[in-house]
């Protein structure tokens, strides 16, 4: 029974892991040459790297599978349709291909309008997405039913466990929170809910984010690191939380 559970928890870190790694390697676009910009250095003696959270309200970057709709005011022959391929890029008409994966939307537009600059003379084109990643959030573990769930409100961790069917009679009130704050580490919080279920300490119950993985275990765990990385086995022992 425990292996069954380590498992589903290896199981369950990777797919966090990898429904995460669109919007980490944008994170990580914005850093130095092979330094992440969300990464500091301990000290200037250390190689050791700490990752800091992510900024809270990053603006969405585009992704493979996107399916975008350019629009161009002055030259409406060459309005199209576009979906960004698995290597990151978009065929654009008598243009070529142009790479746009980890681009904002705004970005784009600068983008699109440099592959055109040999055909028009300062186009104006506007950019909408038509089909794109939708925000999410996932929990697992003595929840009622454990899985994925679209991030359609701003809700918090002990509501996304209700809309994950509530604890379990077997769940602990102690909860870890998996986020993101770089392309190779994710942040672990421990909430300890026991007191805000019976109406004290409610600042424990955070606001959920887009990529949050909640965590309910089964047993109490009494040690675990503040950062774990994106790299996991899905074999024991896991170097993660716990």
């Amino acid at each position: 029974m425990r292996k069954g559970v380590s498992q589903v928890l290896g199981l369950s870190i990777v797919l966090f892991v990898n429904i995460c790694l669109c919007n980490a390697a944008q994170q990580e676009q914005s850093g130095t040459a092979g330094k992440p910009a969300n990464l500091l250095s301990a000290s200037a003696d250390s190689d050791v790297h700490h990752p800091v959270p992510a900024e809270r309200n990053p603006r969405y970057r585009i992704c493979r599978d996107d399916v975008l709709s350019l629009s161009f005011s002055l030259s409406p022959e060459l309005n199209q349709k576009v979906t960004v391929q698995p290597d990151g890029f978009i065929s654009l008409q008598g243009a070529g291909d142009l790479y746009v994966q980890g681009l904002t939307v705004r970005e784009l537009v600068e983008a699109v309008k440099k592959a055109y600059a040999g055909k028009l003379h300062d186009p104006i084109i506007d950019v909408d997405l038509v089909d794109f990643q939708k925000p999410f959030f996932t929990v697992f573990g003595e929840v009622g039913k454990p899985g994925q769930y679209n991030l359609r409100n701003d809700i918090t961790v002990t509501q996304a466990i209700a809309v994950a069917g509530g604890f379990t009679p077997t769940a602990k009130t102690q909860v870890f929170l998996y986020r993101a704050v770089s392309a190779n580490w994710a942040e672990v919080r421990e909430l300890k809910l026991k007191d805000l279920l019976n109406g004290k300490n409610i600042s424990e119950d955070v606001h959920v984010r887009a990529g949050d993985m909640i965590f309910v275990p089964e047993k109490f765990i009494a040690n675990f690191k503040k950062y774990v990385p994106y790299s996991f086995n899905i074999t024991p022992p896991y170097p993660t939380a716990f």
